[in-house]
């Protein structure tokens, strides 16, 4: 697996999550306790929360769908946060990293490493032995 080092820019990324988590933390309902920012290559920055529920969706595709409904298809790096995680950055869950996969398999993930150290990680490295369409 091939691990990058952070930029400035990430770190600013990693920021640009806690804002938006900031700005809309729900701590009572839990509704809003996970905030993502993505760079696009292009230099544009999206972000989102969670919204939890019954059928809830996390931050990681909320903000990949803003995105996308703004006509951005070549994405960089993402990044989910909460303020009390280590270094406040979480790491995809299953269902995120299948998405990631499916849509954007090079990005450029941000979480810690195995002794807590922030790295990048391209996304079709978080998810060994992925479902794949079938091509016929």
């Amino acid at each position: 697996m091939e691990r990058f080092q952070l930029s400035e820019n990430d770190y600013a990324l990693i920021e640009s999550g806690i804002d938006v988590l900031a700005q809309n933390f729900d701590d009572g309902i839990y509704n809003h306790t996970v905030g993502c920012a993505l760079r696009c290559k292009n230099g544009n920055i999206y972000k989102g929360v969670n919204c939890d529920g019954i059928h809830g969706s996390c931050a990681e595709y909320i903000t990949i769908g803003i995105a996308i409904s703004a006509g951005e298809r070549e994405f960089d790096t993402i990044v989910a946060v909460h303020e009390k995680h280590l270094n406040r950055v979480i790491p995809p869950c299953g269902n995120c990293r299948q998405m990631l996969f499916e849509y954007c398999p090079d990005i450029k993930v941000i979480v810690n490493d195995e002794n807590g150290k922030l790295i990048k990680v391209k996304a079709r490295d978080l998810l060994p032995f992925a479902w794949q369409p079938v091509v016929c």
